[in-house]
């Protein structure tokens, strides 16, 4: 095929980049030959030009379809290069959320950094039996493939797991063992995975160290064996290790940390114990601070030791070895800190008494001068003498960390012994799968020798690796025959001569070493010397001398010299080891034990056990110096012969290869990082396979595949009859190049890219096909739309044109009418208007004219008021002004005159003081002052008569005032009188103004009563409206009340009902819950039992090895074994092992009549019940008659109700607590054999007081709540009648026209609410008193319950007497009972004479009812007595009658003997009668032997039962318990031998389930219970048992029935399963919808119909067989609907499991044929009348996993619809078939990222299940409805053929 056809306008390339590795593109034009650019458009919108190399002209590499992207197997892709690998990769771990992808035989596993639910048991179980190829790819996948191949070739195994540190090497190992433990069927020994998983944390803590890419870096390898016996079951296993890194005990890199156990012991060294360590912090120690990180985030030292130090216990290790180990490295830790000091160049001394060192001889128990010399100094031998020689400090540095490294290797290896010894096992080891953990090809910025012998390592991994690839597609090309071709494949054997051929690195290594004075930089110049430009895979670095670079098959690598000589040397001096030797401490001379043999070329990395496959060499003794030179081997020798010794056994066995890829290094879950991996993909050698694969043909077609998927591409006339010849035919036309492909016997063999092509033309045509039907199809729909939018218009038309004219006449007819309307209008509005003017303007002129006048008036009159008021205020003015001026006038005199008075006195005063100067100046001035005195005395004198007169004036001007103060009150007076008057005047005309306005008053009252008198006439008419308005809204408003009561009552009922309805659900659930637990436990019970037996039989033929003729067992003695096995309803493990070591001889049965004893209680227990059953029914026979008397009292049925409903309710609870304490006695009872498990505190004690606990409260609650809700609902019907009652019309009608105002209707209310109020405080004290009526029926129910065990006890009693005295003794007994009565009521009604005479009557009343029983007891054992005679005497004829008719003749006549008295079978009593001797040969003949495809095919259903039951009843009829246990014992145990033996076969299963639960009914039908006997005839009530009860025998035949159900389930199951998932997933039911898909080398099942593979029409033809098998036995109908729903639902959860696990079913036609089946299905279950069975629920998820298949999935509305779909289907099914989904064309489109987030939100709120997969071994609980058989017993024949005829007819 030319490239221009490929290069084509619109293909997409892949084009190289820095960044993403590779970016994809496409071509903007078609490339022609010579074009040296491409015009490129990137996906991010630009456009490029790509040049290509014009050396080699090679075009960029093409990109597969969309199909073929996401494929499970890398080799499926049509183009095989590094960027389809590398999209592929991506798409399934970031679109698809899948890990595990198939690269041919590779297994390629990307690390989620996530937990994911891929790894349950519901995993395992859906990968275990299923080829590799059929489901997606999975670490499951290849451990199964590996186990096959194991049992199928008989060879050994081998899983290699490789990878980088941190890409899940170790957790793939684990969950590949993990799978074997679980699919390899060992019960007992299945716990050594759990053992290897208990030895990870202390492995991890000794070997694991953070490296700056792995926190957690396994810095060693190990290939753990796990052996197999010859069934195929885990043994033992065996674990070696690899290349120890122990460098880094001594020294780390930045950022980096030694082993784990060290930082651990830090952590935890102020623990107690470990005081005497000596420890401190990490960074004290410079074995662990070199690295500066001594702290791992998230990580606590602390808690990971604990998990060591418990890991350590858990293998074994005792406490005193702990702390050895602890000890040692804690010395390793101190010595690390001892230091040299020099003391010249050559020699170098510890200072004394130092510290460290002094820490570390106490640790180790050695000589601290012995050790300090020792660790200074070294021994020389020469062959003359030896000498002790100094050492520099340099060298005595490094033989300190020589010493260290080799301490802790001695103590690794010691640990990984230990580890082996605990893994092994005795038993001989038949085959083994080797798992192999190691690490990947590394290189870092600085390589040195350990990187050296990893990728060592991996180049001859590779090389076997590459051989066995060749060597696969070599043997495929040979089977299918074709012409071959050799392959050229990368061969690294230079590479690995390079390294280990003689003078190769190694070599030249190991020479250099034994070289006295060789150096790192002397073996580089040898390499140089050696291999520089002789060996192309050899380098030397440009700017080192002291490097060199070798070519590996995965990338160049260069490695720095130095440091390889130490590391090889691996120098340990032996003075110092012997000093360790000599140790005091006990272990650390353990460690050292295998320095002095002869050790294996493994021993020093591997664990030094031999593999379990191999025989142990036995040891050589050798000269005494081979044990010196053995221990001088360097390391790389001995790596290199580890591995040599690695590759024998893997090449020994077939190999599984598992890379596992980090996909970041930031641990960040689900990113992937395109460089990191494409670097990783390059080093573990996928890209090496996909080149390989690409070299020759990859791409493989069945011709039936390729026919189907391309028969779009053919004609009519090109398809032939022979499937073959028409692919060459066609091939031939599409491809010219025939070297492009190639046929062969079964398949077509395509080179790279074909498919592609292929699938270019397909799409092409189905594209041209397609957009011819679009044509078409959208042609035609126009037209018919055309058509229909032209008649619709037509129509639209004429209706439209129609409704035009109607409207036009409507219009004219109302603008007419209008015209006429609005004249008149008009004119009532005019005139209304002019009316209302006029009365306006009138009364507006009256009310005007008269408030004119009135104002007038009150002017006048307010002039005239105010004139007498200025009179009289003008008169008091003046005389106020007059008074104001004369009491002026005199003050101002008053104040005149004093100051005048002032003044002289002054003077005088100032004359006074100067007399003496007016002496001398006047002599003559005393006369003057004679003078003067006597005119004093005159004027003194005069004074007086003055003072004489103003007292005289004084009393005449009072006088006066009194005068003039009489005339002013008088004048007072007449004023008051005056204004008195004038008051009296106004009064008068106020007065006569009043009677004119009380005049005008009246007037207008008068108007106002006669127009109030019409308003009040009009008011009571409108009261009278309102009130029968009132009365009709008051009707209403109570119709709606009633209605609303009714419907609030009606809501109250549904939804009390709705909750009985919900609580019945969930106590069904809870009820299923319990049973399934307890038929679980039987299930487990019966597996025990099944072991045991096994366990037994072993021992038995362990015994009887030196007789290998008498391997079998007394049949007596098993069945007698096995007596015990039945009555337990719970496996006693503990005792199996007791049982084993007894022996067989000793074995004593179980006696029946100590079970019987043991279980007196639940017989109580259920006659109690039966008591509590017969009052129940006596109370609902009472509520029955209280419902007659309804009509006739309606007012009392709800407190009758509510009085029996409680009663019944208390009867109820009651009656389901002795259930529940029944049930708790009868488990306590059946474990009365173990009283370990029954004692108090014991795991099922415990169990059983919970679960009774728990009842009994949720029993409580349950009945408090019932109790309110009822008593509510009674509370409110008893409300509602009074109501009820009131709702008369007319009654209502005459309240309401009483009520003439609101008030009355309120205090009617009040009476109503008054009333209602009353009423519930009636209800309350009616609950009360019914309250306490049901306390005094309970506490008559306990003396009732009492006085039942007292009758129990006593009728025991009687039964051991003989028959005579017992019936004096039930005399007696009764006469005692009614003494003691009479006497205790006799004190009781002592104070009251009445109760106690009507006491006495009943009390006479009872006695003569005694008295009648007594009498017809007496007749009844005479009517007895008499049969007893007849039957007697007749037994005595026929003895004698054969006693002397016995003859030879009359022996052979026999058996014509029953057919003469066919006319006696009347008299047969159903019962069958045998001999104690012929109990084995009964049932050896009727269970043992019994064939259900022969005899028992032509037999009455359940005959088998019928007869076994018959049997009984005899026995029962003779009252002979023993035959009675021993039979039914008998019968159970051979059911069960019966069912062990052919066990795996339906019809003999399905046969005994249906007579076991026949013969469970009989027992029930003739129980005698009145429960039982409703629908027997009164013959068949005759045939009742009469002597023993066996319910207990009931219960152990119903158990024994639950686990034949449960083995029914698994044999169906084991039928059904190899045809689920062909018929209903792989097979094409509706041929041409789904298309095949390329696949790779992992070969998928055809979805095309075989011979001899599955169809749907295979699995109905199994369920009509099943059906037919079940109906043709006589299952009841109730069974066949379960075992038909457990079968639906194995379908449905099979056909889903597998759906989720694989990629390619997702797909929208494979939901197509999903839905076709189950329809089909559903089309089974109505032919069979099954719909009701509960079957079609269970495929519910399938269905709505098929529609979500089915539905679109892009917008927003399609999630919503989705999630409300999809309600039987979990979230994470939900998503996994999102992520699933995989289009089969190109037109489909796959399911985007942000519509599957969308669906995760939508859902996140729903709780469900986290667990992927459906529990396709859930088997539903099982029930045996009770089904009474209408055959007469008596009327059974038995065939002759079933050898019965020793027994007979009663």
């Amino acid at each position: 095929m030319a490239a221009s056809e490929l290069y084509t306008k619109f293909a997409r390339v892949w084009i190289p980049d820095p960044e993403e590795v590779w970016k994809s593109a496409e071509l903007l034009k078609d490339y022609k030959p010579g074009d040296k650019v491409l015009l490129l458009h990137l996906e991010d919108g630009k456009d490029l030009e790509y040049r290509l190399d014009p050396k080699t002209e090679e075009l960029p590499h093409l990109r597969n379809p969309d199909i073929l992207v996401g494929e499970n197997d890398l080799t499926a892709l049509s183009y095989l290069h590094e960027p389809a690998v590398l999209h592929n990769l991506r798409v399934r771990f970031i679109d698809s959320k899948l890990i595990y992808t198939y690269c041919g035989i590779v297994l390629v596993a990307i690390n989620p950094y996530e937990q994911l639910p891929i790894y349950g048991e519901d995993i395992i179980n859906a990968y275990s039996g299923q080829n590799m190829g059929d489901m997606d790819p999975h670490i499951f996948a290849v451990a199964e493939e590996a186990y096959k191949q194991m049992a199928r070739d008989e060879r050994n195994q081998s899983i290699i797991v490789s990878g980088e540190s941190g890409a899940g090497k170790t957790v793939s190992a684990k969950y590949a063992m993990r799978y074997f433990a679980t699919v390899s069927g060992s019960a007992s020994e299945a716990n050594v995975e759990e053992k290897v998983l208990a030895s990870n944390p202390i492995m991890e803590s000794i070997g694991n160290a953070k490296t700056t890419r792995n926190d957690n870096s396994s810095r060693f390898g190990k290939y753990i064996e796990i052996g197999f016996d010859k069934r195929y079951r885990i043994i033992g296993a065996n674990m070696r290790t690899y290349l120890l890194e122990k460098s880094r005990v001594v020294f780390q890199a930045e950022e980096e940390r030694n082993y784990h156990i060290f930082y651990q012991l830090c952590a935890s060294a102020k623990l107690p114990e470990f005081k005497m360590l000596r420890l401190g912090d990490a960074n004290n120690f410079h074995y662990t601070k070199q690295g500066g990180s001594p702290v791992i985030e998230g990580v606590d030292d602390a808690t990971e030791m604990a998990q060591t130090r418990q890991a350590c216990t858990l293998l074994g290790i005792s406490e005193s070895y702990q702390m050895g180990i602890f000890r040692i490295l804690a010395g390793i830790l101190h010595l690390g800190n001892v230091g040299f000091t020099s003391r010249d160049s050559d020699s170098c001394t510890i200072p004394p008494k130092h510290e460290p060192l002094s820490i570390f001889c106490d640790l180790m128990a050695v000589d601290f001068e012995e050790m300090c010399h020792w660790l200074c100094h070294r021994k020389l031998a020469t062959a003359t003498e030896t000498y002790i020689k100094p050492i520099s400090k340099l060298q005595a540095t490094n033989a300190r960390d020589a010493l260290a490294k080799h301490i802790y290797a001695k103590l690794f290896n010691w640990i990984v012994d230990h580890v082996n010894q605990v893994l092994h096992s005795a038993v001989k080891q038949h085959s083994f799968i080797g798992v192999l953990d190691i690490y990947g090809f590394e290189t870092f910025e600085i390589n040195s020798f350990e990187q050296f012998c990893i990728n060592y390592a991996n180049e001859k991994l590779q090389q076997q690796f590459n051989m066995h690839v060749f060597k696969l597609e070599q043997e495929e090309y040979m089977k299918e025959q074709i012409p071959w071709t050799l392959i050229d494949f990368y061969d690294n054997q230079p590479c690995i001569n390079l390294i280990e051929s003689k003078l190769g690195i190694l070599d030249l290594l190991d020479e250099e070493c034994r070289m006295p004075k060789g150096t790192d930089d002397t073996w580089a110049q040898k390499l140089y010397n050696t291999h520089l430009n002789k060996c192309a895979l050899f380098e030397k670095p440009r700017l080192s001398n002291k490097a060199f670079i070798i070519q590996h098959f995965a990338d160049k690598v260069e490695y720095q010299c130095e440091g390889f000589l130490e590391k090889n040397k691996d120098t340990v001096f032996e003075e110092q080891i012997k000093v360790l030797k000599s140790s005091k401490f006990k272990m650390l001379p353990e460690l050292f034990q295998d320095d002095e043999k002869a050790i294996s070329p493994s021993s020093a990395t591997s664990s030094g056990r031999t593999p379990l496959s191999r025989t142990p060499a036995k040891p050589t003794k050798g000269r005494p110096g081979q044990a010196a030179k053995e221990h001088k081997k360097t390391v790389g020798h001995q790596f290199r012969n580890s591995l040599h010794l690695l590759m024998e056994t893997l090449n020994a066995t077939t190999p599984h290869y598992v890379r596992c890829i980090k996909p970041n290094d930031f641990k960040f879950p689900f990113t992937f990082d395109e460089k990191r991996a494409v670097q990783q993909l390059r080093a573990c050698g996928v890209l090496e396979t996909i080149r390989i694969s690409a070299a020759g043909f990859p791409s493989r077609w069945t011709y039936q595949e390729f026919f189907s998927r391309y028969r779009v591409l053919m004609k009519q006339k090109d398809v032939l009859s022979e499937r073959k010849q028409t692919c060459k035919n066609v091939l031939e036309k599409l491809i010219l190049d025939k070297d492009k492909y190639q046929f062969g016997k079964t398949k077509i063999f395509f080179r790279a890219g074909q498919v592609a092509y292929l699938e270019k033309l397909r799409a092409d045509k189905l594209r041209a096909a397609c957009i011819r039907i679009q044509k078409t199809i959208r042609g035609w729909l126009l037209r018919k739309k055309y058509l229909r939018m032209r008649k619709a218009a037509i129509t639209v038309q004429r209706y439209a044109r129609g409704h035009q004219a109607r409207c036009y006449a409507k219009f004219l007819r109302r603008s007419k009418a209008a015209t006429i309307i609005q004249k008149y209008w008009r004119m009532y509005v005019i005139r209304r208007r002019y009316k209302i003017r006029r009365t306006a303007t009138i009364v507006l002129q009256s009310y005007l004219r008269g408030y004119l006048a009135r104002n007038r008036y009150r002017k006048i009159l307010r002039e005239h008021k105010a004139i007498i008021i200025q009179k009289w205020v003008r008169g008091w003015l003046a005389r106020t002004c007059y008074k104001r001026s004369m009491h002026a006038i005199i003050y101002l005199q008053c104040c005149f005159r004093r100051m005048m008075a002032k003044r002289e006195l002054k003077k005088l005063k100032i004359e006074a003081r100067s007399v003496e100067r007016y002496k001398k100046l006047h002599i003559g001035m005393e006369n003057k002052i004679m003078q003067l005195q006597r005119k004093v005395d005159e004027q003194n004198k005069d004074y007086k008569c003055l003072m004489e007169k103003l007292t005289n004036l004084e009393g005449i001007y009072n006088s006066e005032t009194e005068k003039l103060r009489s005339d002013l009150e008088r004048l007072h007076l007449s004023e008051e009188e005056a204004k008195i008057a004038t008051g009296r005047v106004l009064s008068l005309q106020e007065e006569i103004a009043k009677l004119r306005k009380d005049l005008e008053q009246t007037q207008c009252e008068k108007k106002s009563i006669e127009e109030c008198a019409d308003r009040y006439k009009q008011e009571t008419e409108q009261l009278v409206s309102n009130l029968k308005e009132e009365n009709t809204l008051l009707k209403q408003e109570k119709e709606a009340l009633n209605h609303l009561i009714v419907e609030q009552a009606k809501e109250m009922t549904e939804t009390m009902e709705k909750k009985l309805i919900e609580e019945t659900k969930q106590l069904e659930l809870d009820l299923n819950d319990e049973r399934l637990r307890y038929q679980n436990l039987l299930n487990e019970f019966s597996r025990l039992e099944e072991r045991y037996d096994d366990l037994k039989e072993e021992m038995t033929l362990m015994v009887n090895v030196p007789k290998p003729g008498h391997r079998r067992t007394d049949s007596t003695h098993s069945s007698n074994e096995s007596e015990c096995t039945f009555s337990s309803e719970i496996a006693e493990t503990e005792d199996i092992p007791s049982r084993t070591e007894e022996p067989s001889e000793k074995k004593v049965p179980l006696d029946m009549s100590l079970f019987l004893k043991l279980q007196k209680r639940v017989t109580e227990l259920e006659q109690e019940k039966q008591v509590m059953q017969d009052e129940l029914d006596h109370k609902e026979e009472q509520v029955l008659r209280s419902k007659a008397k309804e009509e006739e009292r309606p007012q009392i049925r709800g407190a009758e109700l509510e009085y029996e409903s409680l009663k019944r309710q208390e009867l109820e609870s009651e009656n389901k607590k002795l259930k529940n304490e029944l049930n708790e006695l009868r488990k306590a009872l059946s474990e009365k054999s173990a009283p370990e498990v029954t004692a108090p505190g014991a795991p099922a004690y415990r169990v059983l007081m919970e679960q009774l606990t728990s009842v009994s409260e949720e029993l409580d609650v349950r009945k408090e709540e019932v109790l309110i809700l009822r008593s509510q609902l009674m509370s409110q019907k008893e409300a509602i009648q009074p109501k009820n009652t009131m709702t008369d019309s007319t009654i209502l009608l005459e309240d309401v026209q009483k009520m003439k105002d609101k008030g009355e209707i309120a205090q009617a209310y009040i009476g109503l609410k008054e009333t209602n109020r009353l009423l519930e405080s009636q209800l309350q004290s009616q609950k009360r008193s019914h309250e306490n009526e049901a306390e005094a029926l309970r506490g008559e129910i306990q003396s009732l319950k009492e006085e039942n065990n007292r009758q129990q006890q006593l009728l025991a009693q009687n039964l051991q007497l003989p028959p005579e005295a017992r019936i004096e003794a039930s005399l007696q007994h009764e006469i005692t009972r009614l003494t003691n009565e009479n006497l205790y009521f006799e004190e009781l009604y002592a104070d009251d004479p009445k109760k106690y005479q009507s006491y006495r009557i009943s009390l006479y009343k009872r006695m003569i009812d005694l008295m009648e029983q007594l009498e017809k007891q007496d007749k009844t054992v005479r009517k007895l007595k008499k049969q007893l005679k007849v039957f007697a005497k007749k037994i005595g004829e026929l003895e004698v009658g054969q006693m002397e008719n016995i003859s030879p003749g009359q022996i052979i006549d026999e058996p014509i003997r029953p057919v003469n008295i066919p006319r006696k079978e009347k008299d047969f009593q159903g019962m069958l009668e045998y001999k104690k001797e012929d109990e084995q040969k009964l049932v050896k003949n009727l269970i043992l032997e019994l064939k259900p495809r022969g005899v028992a095919v032509n037999l009455i259903p359940g005959l088998p039962a019928y007869i076994l039951f018959m049997c009984v009843r005899h026995a029962d009829y003779l009252n002979d318990d023993q035959k009675v246990r021993s039979l039914l014992t008998s019968t159970i145990n051979s059911i069960k031998k019966v069912l062990k033996k052919r066990g795996d076969d339906f019809e003999t299963v399905s046969f005994w389930l249906s007579n076991t639960c026949r013969f469970l009914h009989c027992l029930k039908q003739y129980s005698g219970e009145e429960g039982f006997m409703k629908h027997n005839t009164s013959r068949q009530n005759e045939h009742c048992l009469t002597n023993f009860d066996l319910a207990e025998y009931r219960q152990v035949l119903s158990d024994l029935a639950i686990q034949i159900y449960q083995q029914l389930v698994r044999v169906l199951e084991n039928i059904l399963q190899p045809m689920i998932v062909s018929g209903m997933l792989e097979h094409e039911t509706i041929q041409g919808v789904s298309g095949v898909k390329p696949t790779g080398l992992r070969k998928r099942t055809s979805s095309i119909a075989d011979e001899g593979t599955y169809t749907l029409d295979s699995i109905l033809r199994q369920l009509n067989s099943f059906h037919s098998v079940m109906c043709q036995h006589g299952m009841d109908p109730e069974l066949i609907k379960q075992v038909v729903k457990q079968m639906f639902y194995i379908v449905g959860a099979v056909t889903l499991n597998n759906l989720l696990l694989r990629k390619d079913m997702c797909s929208w036609s494979k939901g197509m044929q999903i839905r076709y089946n189950v329809s089909q299905l559903e089309e089974w279950l109505r032919d069979k009348n099954l719909m009701n069975s509960g079957a079609k629920e269970t495929l519910e998820p399938l269905i709505q996993a098929a529609q979500l298949l089915q539905v679109k999935k892009k917008t927003d509305d399609d999630a919503e619809a989705i999630c409300s779909m999809c309600n039987a289907l979990t979230t994470a099914q939900i998503v996994k078939v999102l992520n699933l989904y995989t289009p089969v064309n190109e037109f489909e489109e796959r399911v985007s990222v942000s519509f599957i987030r969308t669906i995760q939100m939508r859902l996140r709120d729903r709780k469900d299940s986290p667990q992927l997969l459906m529990d396709a071994k859930h088997i539903f609980p099982v029930t045996f409805p009770f089904n009474p058989s209408s055959l007469a017993l008596e009327t059974i024949q038995i065939p002759a053929s079933l050898g019965l005829g020793f027994i007979s007819r009663v």
